[in-house]
Order: structure tokens, then sequence, then C-alpha cells
């Protein structure tokens, strides 16, 4: 059984798809079917069947699928054992992150981290319409090393976190809004106007559903985008009314920003790895590195 099929095998479980896999790999699809077909006559199982929802792993294929995980793991732990013996740290790191939140200087760490460790390949993967939730399962799955998430008052199960800084939201409204010459609202006085927020999944969305079932109150969702930009610039023409992070608010006197006085909205933003799955030396060198770049 080699390395590269069981890698290949992985990545199709991760991708439901062998075009993506095989995109995701750098190889021909050719060659990702070749590799599942051998290691399938190895096994002497089928590993994966063709259904309306994409490839999916069969029975057999799902008893393989930690195994498999916990060798390749396992081989990067050699490879890591032998560089750092070398202090020549190699690898590649799949950081997941959340996009327009702020609060890390991303490219600052990044590109220290090159500096520093040069034959370390790192990728970039930005939340998808899911948010912290599909961040967080992509954890799991073994498709990022190390995420970047937002967390609220119910955690991730699976994950190991530690929280880097706390994001207070405010509510924003056009300058022209009813409330917009108020110091400050509580959430009954917002509940009948149409809301623009996150997607579920999102750490933020999160947290506004439950801060507004705590206050007994339901809500209507107008618009849903992923980007805090894209939903600051619908409350400045008027679309609706959003709750954002803090440091997401534009400014100039088209919106007015008014703190929640009867409900916390505050989240916070977390490093996080997978408890399942081993922290290569790689990726904790990169962890060593994120609080030097944490903005004020």
């Amino acid at each position: 059984m080699e390395l590269r099929h069981l890698e290949y095998f992985a990545a199709v479980a991760a991708e439901h798809s062998f075009t993506r896999a095989a995109n995701r790999l750098h190889v021909v699809q050719s060659a990702v079917s070749a590799a599942i077909s051998a290691l399938e006559r190895e096994l002497g199982a089928t590993l994966f069947e063709r259904g309306a929802h994409g490839v999916l792993l069969t029975e057999a294929g799902e008893a393989l699928l930690p195994q498999a995980r916990a060798t390749l793991d396992a081989a990067q732990a050699a490879r890591d054992a032998v560089h750092e013996v070398g202090r020549d740290l190699r690898g590649t790191v799949v950081v997941g992150c959340l996009t327009g939140v702020g609060g890390i200087d991303f490219a600052g760490l990044l590109g220290e981290f090159h500096t520093r460790h040069p034959r370390v390949v790192l990728r970039l993967r930005a939340a998808a319409w899911n948010g912290s939730a599909g961040l967080a399962r992509s954890l799991v799955d073994g498709e990022i090393d190390v995420a970047f998430l937002g967390v609220s008052r119910r955690p991730f199960p699976h994950l190991r976190t530690r929280m880097l800084l706390p994001v207070p939201q405010v509510l924003v409204v056009p300058a022209g809004h009813r409330l917009a010459g108020r110091d400050s609202v509580v959430l009954a006085d917002v509940a009948d106007e149409p809301f623009i927020d996150y997607p579920v999944g999102y750490a933020n969305r999160t947290t506004n559903d439950q801060a507004f079932g705590a206050a007994g109150l339901t809500r209507q969702i107008a618009m849903e985008v992923a980007d805090v930009t894209v939903a600051a610039e619908f409350v400045r023409h008027g679309l609706g009314v959003a709750i954002l992070p803090v440091r997401a608010v534009p400014p100039g006197p088209e919106v007015r920003a008014l703190p929640v006085t009867d409900q916390s909205l505050e989240w916070a933003l977390h490093a996080a790895t997978a408890t399942g799955r081993r922290v290569s030396a790689a990726t904790a060198a990169l962890l060593t590195m994120v609080d030097a770049h944490l903005q004020p």
C-alpha cells in the first residue's frame, strides 16, 4: 500500500469528486482514478460510489478513512522529525480563515512565516458560504491544518481552540433610519426590521440568533451575505439593518452604529486545530507567531 494511494483516497473523500481531488493534488484525474483502483484491488473492496451528491464513501471507505489519515499524519511526523534535526522545516500548511473580520494581520503573519521557513508551502483557504462551521468541518476532515474562526457561546466539537481576541458587535442602521438619533437600542426596538446577516454557520450569525432567542424575539432575515463589507454597503443603501463587528463598521456619516444594551452580541476569534489529528511542526511554528500579529 503506497502513501500516495492513501493521499489520493483522502483527497477524493474530502472533495467528493475525482476532478476536484486531482485539481487539489495538481495531478491529472486519470492518476487519481488509477490510484483508487489500485487501492481497491489491494484491499478487495469498493471504496467509493458515485451518487446524486457526487462521489460518496462506501462502508469500507468510511472504515478506511480515519486509518488513512492517521497513516498520512504519521508519515508527516516522520518527515518533521528529520527536518527538525536539521533545523530545516518543510511541508505544507493549509490555513483556513474568515474574511473581513479583521483582528489579525494575515499578510504580515504569513509573510514573516515564509521568510523564516521558505521551504514550507503555505496555502490560504477563505471560509465558504458556511463560515466558521465549514472551517471546523474542514479541520476535522483533514482538508486544512489550522483555522482562524469565530466561536460563539456554543463551541465546536472535536477542536482544540485558543481565543485570540473578542469581537464586539453593534447594530448598524442607515443615517436616515428612525433609530439613527438614538445612543443605544435593545433588540425589541429592531425585531421588526429587515435584517442583513451572514448565512447560518458563521459565528456572528450564531451569536445574533442566540441573542434574539434569549430575548424571546424573532426577526426577519431579508438578505444573507458572506462579507461584512457587502453587508455594510447594503445597510448604507437602506436595504435593511445589520449587526456587524465594530471593526467592520465603515467610517463616515452614511451609517450609524448603535450599541445593543440588553443582550451580549460578542463572539471571539480563535485559532483552532482538530483534536483527532496531529499538529505538524510547521503548523505549530505558525501558531507560535500569531500573537505578534494580532491587531490592537
